[in-house]
């Protein structure tokens, strides 16, 4: 089982189509499924990381399934920025209260100190380079405003019970192709690396579950199911073999009535500081 969100402000292993069986439209569909089992515990954690208003940026926000929950969430207002290279999937995540703007997460066409709040979910996971996009963060950021970063991480994904030892291999595969993209499924752990490397202070980590004790197995089929998989097999990276696999484990995991599935996601934060430092022009 695996899970995974979007998000590419500058290219990466991020591709709508390729993402999800069932191309672009199943893809929207696991996004707002995945966003419905955990963003309301994200957002908990996010307001007490500094979210409350002001001018607040979503950092490859995609087709928008948080945007609409982060507009619902916010004093009426903030203004809220939905930002992402790819305008075509960007455009689903119009709608009143939003701003739109397609751009490069490493190259914004926004002022210096001009933002309160930063989020990149799921994000710095497909890019090729994190250290750009979070040092274009620090550019926008007005001194103390607040960045936070979710990701997951391969090795700390969560729980499952049963587990299929026996699915090692397909997971693997699936991160080695992220890897080959440009992708880290493992960048989880060094959020709060990074963002120290980028010259944050205050720096934070704040784990968050979600489990099938609060949501109906069902509802984590898009995130764990095998769909997941399948344009896995047109590329070459799995075979069909293995993609039965999964099919059979993850269809004798959801019939089982004593089945307990944990997922657990890692949000960092931290702090603008007060001056850029030296090593940036003024």
């Amino acid at each position: 089982m695996t899970t995974s969100a979007p998000g590419r402000p500058v290219g990466g292993s991020y591709d709508p189509a390729r993402t999800t069986g069932g191309g672009l439209t199943a893809e929207l569909d696991r996004l707002e499924a995945q966003a419905a089992l955990s963003f309301p515990e994200e957002l908990r954690i996010l307001r007490g990381l500094g979210l409350e208003g002001g001018t607040v940026l979503e950092l490859g926000a995609g087709p928008g399934a948080v945007t609409r929950r982060l507009r619902a969430a916010l004093p009426a207002g903030t203004a809220l920025i939905a930002a992402d290279i790819d305008g075509e999937l960007l455009a689903h995540a119009a709608g009143p209260g939003v701003t739109l703007l397609v751009a490069d997460g490493a190259d914004l066409p926004l002022p210096d100190d001009s933002v309160d709040f930063v989020l990149l979910r799921y994000v710095l996971q497909h890019v090729p380079d994190p250290a750009a996009v979070l040092a274009e963060v620090r550019r926008v950021l007005k001194p103390g405003g607040r960045v936070a970063c979710t990701e997951v991480d391969s090795a700390l994904w969560g729980a499952a019970e049963p587990s299929y030892p026996e699915l090692a291999g397909v997971h693997a595969k699936m991160a080695a192709a992220q890897r080959a993209d440009g992708g880290d499924r493992s960048i989880g752990r060094r959020l709060p690396r990074l963002l120290r490397a980028a010259g944050f202070d205050d720096v934070v980590l704040r784990p968050f579950a979600t489990t099938n004790d609060d949501h109906p197995t069902d509802a984590f089929a898009p995130q764990l199911g095998p769909q997941r998989l399948e344009p896995l097999v047109a590329r070459g990276v799995l075979s069909l073999a293995e993609l039965a696999l999964a099919a059979d484990r993850w269809n004798r995991f959801r019939s089982d009535p004593d089945a307990w599935v944990m997922l657990l996601g890692l949000t960092a934060a931290a702090t603008a500081p007060a001056g850029r430092g030296p090593q940036e022009t003024p």
